[in-house]
């Protein structure tokens, strides 16, 4: 595949180099397009010996390759990043007053903007109304990470890893020309991931062996086709996906308690996050120690339903509801019965044990319908699962804000 990689004036430039590097590792051809002032943080030797491609910033070079229009055209995919505020801008109101904002221009493929930027900048008014502009005329605005910025400062506005850019980058690639035209575009969907934990004591606690991965799959690829996402994460060791926003919990409470508050947003809910069924009926504050003698019965208190806590709440019209289901024995029957006690709107439903699901890099599913239907997805890698499913859901939802 053929792809710009612009990048724009930010300390953020030197990720730009890692992402570069899985780019070409992985087979694309990749040609770096910096605007004139990016080059004060990597100059151009840099980007030309990692790309293997001429690096020109002005479509005053190379003037018979006719560069402003030609890259643009040609291109697979157009990912910029990182992305200033002053870069979103003059993209914004159609400027082409450089190489790379030209390409912006000329550009009929996806294109990715990874914005990068102190805090204020990025909440400025300013800013948000040209973000808005962009993922109005069908461009992919990432949601940039929160964390250490330049000098002291906090908060949201750091680029995202690389690596998280980079499945970010393979997934729209995947999608192909779909990928122009965000199918997620002004929707909001919340994501649940992991698995609860249920403390015993200050050391020990209920739990199960989801590791994550399928949710974070789903709130990845959501973002990939320009969905607004939340993640509530529990207990997951997995990098922050790239244009998401992260809420930690730890308990099936806690869950609960995130999940309601932040559902009154969501077009689309997805309860991807294994929750223990039961929690203990009363949690040690010291170590409970072994004596010898025979222990006293652990006396268990059931959790609530989460899935059935959101629909019975559900108060936002055309809002959909996902559920999934980890099952052993007969998987479809279980699942019928599961989708029917819940009344979610659809339940994906997948056998579990036996170095099936739980930490695997891929799956296998169905997808059952209250309505009836049926939508098996094949083993895959749990990116291509996570896709086929919002194919599901994205034909089964109204027009955004709808």
């Amino acid at each position: 595949m053929r792809i710009i990689l612009g990048v724009s004036a930010g300390i953020a430039a030197y990720k730009a180099c890692e992402l570069l590097r899985l780019l070409t590792e992985s087979g694309h051809r990749v040609r770096v397009v910096p605007t004139p002032a990016a080059l004060n943080f990597v100059g151009a030797a840099t980007w030309a010996a990692l790309s293997g491609e001429p690096v020109e910033v002005s479509p005053w070079e190379s003037v018979h390759e006719v560069p402003h229009v030609r890259l643009g055209q040609n291109a697979d995919l157009v990912f910029v990043a990182p992305a200033t505020a002053d870069l979103m801008a003059r993209a914004a109101a159609g400027q082409s007053d450089d190489l790379l904002a030209a390409v912006l221009l000329t550009a009929r493929c996806p294109v990715i903007y990874a914005p990068a930027m102190h805090t204020e900048m990025w909440e400025h008014p300013a800013t948000r109304a040209n973000v808005a502009t962009l993922r109005g005329r069908g461009c992919i605005v990432l949601e940039p990470a929160s964390g250490r910025l330049t000098g002291p400062d906090s908060g949201p506005g750091r680029l995202p890893e690389p690596q998280e850019l980079f499945a970010v980058a393979q997934r729209v690639l995947a999608r192909g020309q779909a990928a122009a035209e965000p199918d997620f575009a002004g929707r909001s969907v919340l994501v649940s991931a992991g698995g609860t934990r249920e403390e015993l004591d200050p050391v020990r606690y209920l739990g199960n062996w989801s590791s994550g991965k399928q949710g974070y799959a789903l709130a990845r690829t959501a973002a990939s086709r320009g969905a607004a996402v939340t993640l509530v994460a529990a207990n997951t060791e997995l990098p922050d996906p790239a244009g998401t926003r992260v809420i930690r919990v730890r308990s099936a409470s806690q869950l609960r308690d995130v999940m309601l508050a932040e559902a009154g947003h969501a077009d689309v809910i997805v309860m991807a996050a294994a929750v223990a069924d039961f929690r203990p009926a009363v949690r040690s504050d010291v170590k409970i120690k072994k004596t010898g003698a025979v222990p006293d019965p652990i006396v268990l208190a059931e959790n609530p339903d989460i899935v059935a806590d959101l629909v019975a709440a559900r108060q936002r019209p055309g809002q959909l509801i996902v559920a999934f289901g980890a099952e052993t024995g007969d998987v479809l029957a279980n699942g019928r019965a599961k989708l029917a006690r819940k009344g979610c709107d659809l339940l994906v439903v997948n056998q579990v044990g036996n170095g099936l699901a739980f930490g695997t890099a891929d799956n296998e599913a169905t997808v059952l319908s209250a309505d009836g239907t049926e939508v098996k997805l094949p083993r895959a890698p749990k990116d291509e699962i996570a896709d086929t499913i919002w194919d599901v859901v994205v034909g089964r939802l109204g027009s955004p804000g709808g």
